[in-house]
């Protein structure tokens, strides 16, 4: 393997210092800084690269060695750095005016001569747990790895800060595990309890959050960020799909606290799994929330490529957080990942069946009773085999068979259309002009004894490399012996087998009129060949003909044809096959796959896509696409993990890839997860770039913490999620208050060294979330199809599908954020104001705002609105006194009791609005029965847009 240096320095490493240099902490940030700009992954200026050692140590353009470990004179790198010569100077002037400083130079040639040693980046390689430092403050930690953070801080001699009062903890844990705030009656409990036994209280008001399925509620958010969950397929038309058993699986899995091993193992490969439980299947929807393009015109296979690129950099965001990415156009920029790896990743999704057809296919079906759900997947699974099982042996009795003859065409025309039909010596039809969809090809050879007809269907061209034309596929095939006089004596078919099974049709299709058939659907990747078996074998009587005709009547993307660019027909008298279809065997075999089916369609429910291969002889090849571009292929590659990761010699698909992604070799998915869950309660990650563990990535503030969370999460939980945020929010770096002096501000503005507690923006879910609960109208129905809360008017303006946002009624109406239609090209704007997904692609992470429009949401948005006098009935249940009214109100959303500086504020503000709409009667009516009332709705709407009530 080469070895790649690390483009950034760890901030926790001591400064360069007499000692010896080490290339991470002093040699690496010089290169980046000014080097590798021209000298690295892609650009090689002048051939040289600063991006892995064995570069470094080779010669340039010029035929002068870079870098000669143990003398600094001989080497070029230096000479260039030293030298007045504009022409040669590196730095060039053009681009640093000034040269390197001499501490810098100082440091390159002490490298040099000390041998120039090399570093991995620190997250390539595999945690090792470290040793939990001694502190002075003995006192302080709770966790082991509140010892980690103090550490930090004694050495940068700085002191933690208090324990936050049980208000304030409760209220951020209780948004941080569940997304909804305790109520007063919770609070009052705690707080109770806290009296008597302070740990005790804390440790089990903790279960008692983990325990509440509004957990996987909340958590679910973060998750299907990164699994870009929606609810319509995007793009263009961004029609509906229904996937949304794929949410509620999420949901389950995260109060069920299924291990991420296990969570990650059936959302990738669930289908390949030997005995796939019932939610499985339903599990590998995570990979079919990719965009479909369904405009009219567009390249299925364009679009099918672009979602299985799409999977591949999800994947390596999702559990690995790398710029995978990059590499699908050349070797990483900056990590050891060389552009052929990106292919070899890229084999394992290749293979699955779905081609960005309309359809969705393939789907499977979620049982309206769960306890049918077993049953489905066996059945499904049954259907599947048994239709395999029927075509394999008529597969291998035809193509055992011979005698074949090539018929020659006396007659080839296309109907309608102005196509034409030519035959090649070797017996191959070729197609050309216009062919438009439900045409048909009508062909006339000499007749002869008709027991087995052959027909092969050949791409448009001869190189592999170029097969990737619109599909071809016989939606009707029909033959028939017609004599001299126009007299046409049918030739009945009854079965056909094929090279192989895949993709959405049936081969049977192509004796009944429809738009399925037998061929290639949507795109042609390979040959394909079909045997059209008759009834019986039929003899041609004196003077007939043969004829023919195949119907196309399949379309790709609702008005592209499927018509055969080039095919051959062959038939023998050979009637082996027709006689093996009365065999008992048979016969026993299509019983079973219909029983099966008719088993199967009495299990009522909705069907979702999901992920399944192609198998056998209908596997796809993977090439390496040149520069990226799928229209320029190269060599053929095999499915593979990168070799910096350390993944198995072999892994031949996805069920392979996705135990090496949740194994002991693979040394980022520990970390990363350990991160994002650090990230959602602190606020932000130990790695700050949740999505990039890369060399271009930012930097652990605390690398030793990481490991240790990340090798507690993985070894010690076994991946368990509640135990590990458990131990995170009863630890005593969580437990500080956020109450921050304008000197520890200044000194740490984000709060990077953990000398306080976290004070976050509550997310979009949280904002809605929060204030259904604390005005009472919170619905705590769980799973279902998506809901429609209010929302401004014309917002939803679907184009062509003339979709329309029907809001819910009755208690759909007040739903949990994570139930809301997410609409792709028009997402729920109160979500994407408070900076929610848009759901496209995959977000590890999103970057919080604080704008305007987020004002304007929480004062004017309807759902809001209702909100507002829903907490200001809340307000009038205290009592009839203004002030206690005003008091329980804030209490309900902060815990606590306002200052008297906070009630006269808000008394003032009821005062000034009522007798503004007492002067409006009108715009009173709009709030509330009264001036009075309509004043307390606009008092609870401010409350709810506080600064307390939307940070945690």
């Amino acid at each position: 393997m080469r070895r790649l240096f690390p483009t950034l320095l760890l901030p926790c490493l001591a400064p360069a210092s007499a000692g010896e240099i080490d290339f991470n902490r002093d040699v690496r940030p010089i290169l980046t800084k000014n080097c590798t700009t021209c000298h690295g992954g892609v650009k090689k200026a002048g051939d040289v690269s600063y991006l892995y050692r064995e570069d470094t140590l080779g010669k340039g353009e010029s035929g002068k060695t870079i870098v000669v470990p143990g003398d600094p004179d001989a080497s070029e790198m230096i000479r260039r750095i030293l030298t007045d010569d504009p022409d040669d100077r590196m730095p060039p002037p053009d681009h640093h005016p000034k040269p390197l400083p001499q501490e810098e130079i100082e440091i390159l040639t002490k490298w040099i001569a000390e041998g120039a040693e090399w570093g991995d980046h620190w997250s390539f390689q595999k945690p090792e747990k470290p040793p939990v430092p001694e502190v002075e403050n003995a006192e302080w930690p709770r966790q082991d790895l509140d010892r980690f953070v103090l550490a930090r801080l004694e050495a940068e001699k700085l002191t933690p800060s208090s324990a936050a009062d049980p208000a304030e903890w409760l209220r951020r844990a209780s948004l941080d595990l569940t997304g909804l705030p305790p109520t007063l009656e919770e609070y009052d409990g705690f707080r109770a309890a806290v009296a008597k036994d302070a740990e005790a209280a804390y440790s089990a008001e903790v279960d008692r959050l983990l325990s509440s399925p509004a957990y996987g509620e909340h958590w679910a958010a973060m998750w299907l960020d990164l699994a870009r969950y929606s609810d319509t397929f995007g793009f263009e038309k961004d029609p509906h799909r229904t996937i949304w058993p794929f949410r509620d699986w999420v949901i389950d899995a995260f109060n069920a606290d299924m291990p991420f091993d296990e969570f990650t193992i059936k959302q990738l490969a669930g289908d390949l799994q030997e005995n796939p439980e019932p939610g499985d299947l339903i599990a590998t929807a995570f990979h079919r929330n990719t965009q479909n393009n369904t405009e009219g015109g567009t390249d299925d296979e364009e679009w099918r490529m672009s979602a299985v690129i799409d999977r591949v950099n999800t994947t390596w965001t999702a559990w690995n957080a790398t710029t995978f990415g990059c590499v699908q156009c050349h070797a990483h920029p900056y990590d050891a990942i060389p552009h052929e790896d990106y292919y070899r990743f890229k084999a394992f999704f290749n293979n699955s069946e779905d081609v960005d057809i309309n359809s969705d296919f393939p789907r499977t079906k979620v049982a309206n009773n769960p306890a049918q759900q077993a049953d489905a997947v066996r059945l499904e699974k049954a259907i599947d085999r048994t239709r395999h099982e029927l075509n394999a042996p008529m597969r291998k009795l035809a193509q055992d068979t011979d005698g074949w003859n090539a018929l020659n065409f006396s007659k080839a025309i296309v109907q309608p259309g102005t196509g034409a039909l030519s035959q090649q010596a070797d017996g191959v039809v070729v197609t050309s002009g216009t062919t438009p969809s439900d045409c048909s090809f009508i062909l006339e050879s000499d007749a002869s004894t008709a027991g087995l007809f052959k027909v092969e269907i050949f791409p448009e061209q001869d190189d592999p490399a170029e097969w990737r034309g619109r599909g071809a596929v016989i939606t009707l095939f029909e033959a028939a012996f017609v004599s001299a006089d126009g007299k046409r004596r049918p030739i009945e078919m009854r079965e056909v087998a094929a090279d192989y099974l895949a993709g959405p049709f049936d081969p049977n299709d192509a004796l009944q009129k429809g738009r399925s058939g037998f061929g290639e659907y949507p795109m042609t990747k390979a040959p394909r060949t079909g045997w059209f078996i008759p009834k019986t074998k039929v003899e041609p009587e004196p003077g007939e003909k043969l004829e023919i005709k195949i119907r196309h009547g399949a379309r790709c993307n609702e008005s592209q044809n499927t018509v055969l660019p080039r095919f051959r027909i062959s038939v023998t008298g050979d009637d082996t096959l027709s006689r093996y279809l009365d065999s008992p065997e048979h016969h026993k075999l299509w019983d079973e796959h219909q029983n099966t089916k008719k088993q199967y369609d009495a299990i009522k429910g909705t069907t979702i896509p999901v992920m399944k291969d192609r198998v056998g002889a209908a596997t796809r090849e993977t090439r390496v696409f040149i520069r990226g571009n799928r229209m320029t292929l190269d060599k053929v590659v095999e499915p593979g993990i990168p070799e910096l990761f350390g993944g198995p010699e072999k892994a031949k698909d996805r069920l392979d890839m996705a135990r090496w992604m949740v194994s002991d070799e693979n040394p980022l998915a520990a970390r990363v997860l350990a991160n994002r869950l650090w990230a959602h309660l602190f606020g932000i990650g130990i790695v700050e770039t949740l999505e990039d563990f890369g060399s271009s990535g930012a930097l652990p503030t605390h690398p030793e913490l990481l490991d240790f969370l990340a090798l507690r999460l993985r070894d010690d939980h076994d991946w368990h999620l509640k135990p590990f945020l458990r131990e995170l929010v009863l630890s005593s770096s969580y437990r500080q208050t956020n109450k921050a002096t304008p000197e520890m501000i200044e000194r740490d503005p984000r709060n990077r060294l953990l000398a306080r507690g976290p004070r976050n923006r509550l997310t979009a879910e949280m904002v809605r979330d929060q204030a259904l609960l604390v005005s009472g109208l919170l619905s705590r129905k769980t799973g279902g199809p998506p809901v429609y809360p209010p929302q401004p008017e014309g917002v939803w303006n679907s184009v062509y599908s003339g979709a329309k946002w029907n809001t819910s009624t009755g208690e759909d109406r007040y739903r949990r954020a994570v139930y809301t239609y997410n609409k792709r090209t028009a997402g729920y704007p109160a979500f994407l104001t408070f900076d929610g997904s848009a759901r496209d692609v995959c977000v590890a992470r999103r970057i919080t705002t604080n704008t305007p429009l987020q004002a304007l949401v929480t004062l004017n948005d309807p759902a809001h609105i209702e909100f507002a006098q829903g907490l200001a009935k809340r307000m009038t249940e205290a009592g009839t006194d203004l002030r206690v009214r005003l008091a329980h109100g804030y209490r309900l959303i902060t815990l606590r009791d306002p200052e008297p500086e906070i009630l006269d504020t808000l008394a003032s503000l009821h005062a000034d609005a009522k007798s503004d709409y007492e002067a409006s009667p009108a715009e009173s009516k709009k709030l509330g029965e009264s001036p009075d009332e309509a004043a307390l709705v606009l008092v609870a709407n401010t409350l709810l847009n506080s600064d307390l009530a939307l940070n945690r």
